[in-house]
């Protein structure tokens, strides 16, 4: 299977995939999907994930998806079954797209008891990326690909309430859970030097596909009001999907690792997200939310092993 002109026309600098494993979480919709449907046009044998299983099976048959899993990635426990399926059908992997996330307008909690945004924005792309860890290593130049946001900007990290249980905001929620995607990358990155395999985060735009919208009370109405003013300038779900498909496919960013993008070029985040010591302390954190010690890892911050 080949690159279609369609794709070709949507991304010049996206690469053949023929041959090449993707999984793509959060794909049964907006840039997720957009970016599974192109990577699939250029030959890549792409996984889909989605937590509804009509539409997940919809969205595979329409985009040509090699195969989908159903799941919800705000669990922990369904985050390692889609790691166990992926395994048990796949020998190799050449790129794993972290794409899910949420906007969460009023606070709520996970079956496991995690603050939503905190689980599905965050831990689910840790969780998912240590689970697949080997098969990444195992797979000659692959890459992990983490879809974070400009968002980060407005986000700090609440050391001392990470799960908002005072003073809940959802702006606020989903800006921490930005700036941890970035610091967990540039994390991984480090920890991950000489192994072949990369890591880089992404901002996609601003993109209107519904994203953050259908919230309740007067926050899920800002969200909407600022989508119908903003309207003429946002992105299309394709448009929105460009970076990811660059980062996943491009030969220009084979090797490069550790980067934040946006618009398909380098671009520099806040402090915060370059700050070494925050990333080693959300790496030790995230550690024990989701009960999966990385052994042998080196953290850049203390340059010490953690076992």
């Amino acid at each position: 299977m080949t690159a279609t002109g369609n794709a070709a026309t949507e991304n010049p600098l996206a690469g053949d995939m023929a041959g090449k494993t993707v999984l793509v979480t959060g794909a049964t919709g907006g840039i997720g999907k957009a970016a599974a449907r192109t990577l699939a046009s250029l030959g890549a044998q792409v996984v889909i994930v989605g937590r509804s299983a009509a539409k997940t099976a919809e969205v595979a048959r329409e985009i040509g998806a090699a195969s989908f899993i159903v799941a919800d990635l705000s669990v922990m426990t369904e985050v390692r079954r889609v790691a166990a399926e992926f395994r048990a059908g796949h020998s190799r992997l050449d790129v794993l797209l972290n794409n899910a996330g949420a906007v969460v307008t009023s606070r709520q909690e996970t079956p496991e008891g995690i603050e939503m945004t905190f689980a599905l924005n965050h831990l689910n792309y840790f969780l998912l990326t240590q689970e697949l860890l080997d098969l990444l290593k195992a797979t000659p130049d692959s890459r992990v690909v983490n879809v974070s946001s400009e968002a980060h900007r407005s986000g700090r990290m609440r050391w001392d309430d990470l799960e908002f249980r005072k003073g809940y905001s959802g702006f606020q929620a989903y800006g921490q859970s930005k700036l941890a995607n970035i610091l967990f990358t540039r994390e991984l990155s480090y920890r991950l030097a000489g192994t072949g395999v990369t890591a880089n985060a992404l901002h996609p735009g601003v993109v209107y596909t519904g994203f953050g919208q259908g919230g309740a009370g007067l926050a899920g109405r800002l969200v909407s009001l600022s989508y119908q003013i903003m309207r003429p300038f946002i992105k299309s779900e394709e448009q929105g999907a460009q970076t990811s498909i660059y980062l996943a496919s491009s030969p220009e960013v084979a090797g490069v690792t550790g980067q934040y993008f946006d618009n398909e070029r380098v671009a520099r985040p806040t402090p915060q997200a370059l700050d070494d010591a925050a990333a080693a302390r959300l790496w030790a954190i995230s550690e024990e939310y989701v009960n999966v010690p990385t052994n042998g890892s080196q953290s850049r911050a203390t340059g010490s092993l953690k076992v």
